[in-house]
């Protein structure tokens, strides 16, 4: 069965144009490129020529004669007779783009000749991707895949876009919801929050409904995940990078979530380890968020590079980790243990996946803010709150009070309904799929009028 994805819609709109540029998805291992990529594959193109350069090393070669198309062809060909390819009707997948990162360079050929659509894809596991883009640089289109979000969680579930629609309708409205409505909606995203949106997970929950099932295929992905640390991380980092990355959950359990790189490392130094960090962050397996000097534009210049928290890639994989049966404690109903951190974890995941930068503020005058997020010109406050007091928010109070500083939307994200006070949005957890950027236009023409000076 195929999980239905938001990228099945960009990779339509991408064959409907005239001038496609050879496409480049990235995304951490096992999220589900491959699938989504062959899907749509198999939808539009009368002929499709694959090659893996994990599992069939052999095409390694195919650039020994230069990166011209028509020698690419001959040699794909030399090496299996079975491929054909129809100008006009074939698109060509190069997975695990990681393994050969110069077939990048080839891609400026592909777009000049124009008889045949491309679209790689890799885990950005390994992936020099500065490399990458260098060599392709304005001869290709990117695409950051993530794993699956909450809606697409509820189409997994089989909840059609009516559901989604009459959800985000109580946004725009401010209506409230029924008790029903909150209900099942907050139920489903519980089990969104210890599920995950790794479509293998995904998938084997809809058909068994076995937790532990589910815990054991995100366990063999983080498996997978230390195996490709192993594989792909430079020598002297490799320690560095597993410590980090298995130090995770412990480090979110605590209460400030703030990661402290001695609990690593007592004699560490963030200079020695930034690497390791970096690492982590394009392997797109952990999401660093950086404290602010103050919330206000332009973020990413005010940040602490020193002070961050550091969240799983995907939520399930948190719980996975070393939590010890919590996925059980939640489904009970207990919502005390470690609630917080896998709440503010799927936040740092969705809000990632819209395409904003990851921050946060704490201040000993002000306190903290669990994320600061530049939305255009303005900067939008959430706060994200487990409890039942989710009215209580100082640190949102006081820098909402702060005279020079100047905000977005402020949002408290609880279990509670729809509801506005002074300025402030009260959301249930499962809207935040709809909290996205500000909408700019598709097309802005400026022409500078002259004719004064004629």
């Amino acid at each position: 069965m195929y999980l239905k994805r938001k990228i099945d819609e960009y990779l339509l709109e991408w064959k409907e144009k005239e001038e496609r540029l050879p496409l480049i998805i990235k995304g951490a291992r096992q999220i589900g490129k491959t699938e989504s990529i062959n899907h749509f594959a198999n939808q539009k193109y009368g002929n499709i020529v694959s090659i893996n350069f994990v599992l069939e090393p052999k095409y390694k070669t195919i650039l020994s004669d230069g990166y011209a198309v028509e020698d690419i062809i001959k040699n794909i060909s030399m090496i299996d007779t079975s491929k054909k390819f129809i100008e006009g009707d074939t698109l060509i997948i190069f997975d695990e783009l990681q393994e050969f990162p110069d077939i990048a360079t080839a891609l400026k050929s592909f777009k000049i000749d124009g008889r045949f659509d491309v679209i790689c894809s890799g885990s950005l596991l390994g992936i020099n991707y500065r490399k990458i883009h260098s060599n392709s640089v304005g001869y290709k289109t990117d695409y950051e895949m993530f794993s699956m979000d909450f809606e697409e969680f509820l189409w997994a579930k089989g909840y059609d876009d009516s559901h989604t629609e009459g959800i985000l309708d109580h946004m725009k409205s401010g209506k409230p919801f029924s008790d029903a409505e909150m209900l099942v909606y907050k139920r489903l995203f519980l089990d969104y929050c210890i599920l995950g949106g790794m479509p293998a997970v995904v998938q084997d929950y809809v058909k068994t409904h076995d937790i532990g099932r589910t815990v054991e295929i995100q366990r063999n992905i983080l498996d997978l995940y230390r195996l490709d640390i192993a594989k792909y991380a430079q020598d002297n980092n490799k320690i560095k990078i597993k410590a980090i990355f298995d130090s995770i959950p412990s480090q979110l359990d605590d209460k400030n979530r703030r990661f402290i790189l001695a609990k690593v490392d007592e004699k560490g130094r963030m200079n020695r380890y930034e690497n390791a960090f970096l690492w982590l962050s394009d392997a797109g397996v952990a999401l660093s968020s950086y404290n602010v000097n103050e919330p206000q534009p332009p973020l990413q210049l005010n940040e602490k590079r020193s002070l961050f928290k550091l969240f799983m890639g995907d939520t399930g994989l948190l719980c996975a980790a070393c939590m010890e049966n919590i996925q059980f404690e939640i489904l009970k109903g207990n919502l005390d243990v470690n609630m917080g951190s896998i709440l503010e974890n799927v936040f740092a995941q969705s809000i990632k996946s819209k395409g904003f930068h990851l921050n946060y503020f704490e201040s000993k005058k002000y306190g903290e803010l669990d994320f600061v997020v530049q939305n255009g010109m303005k900067v939008d406050l959430l706060e994200i709150k487990s409890g039942n007091d989710y009215k209580k928010h100082s640190a949102l109070s006081k820098v909402s009070a702060v005279e020079n500083w100047k905000f977005g939307r402020k949002i408290v994200f609880c279990k509670g309904n729809v509801q506005k006070e002074n300025e402030i949005e009260y959301l249930p957890w499962y809207m935040v799929m709809f909290y996205e950027t500000e909408q700019q236009p598709k097309e802005f023409i400026y022409e500078v009028d002259l004719s004064a000076l004629l």
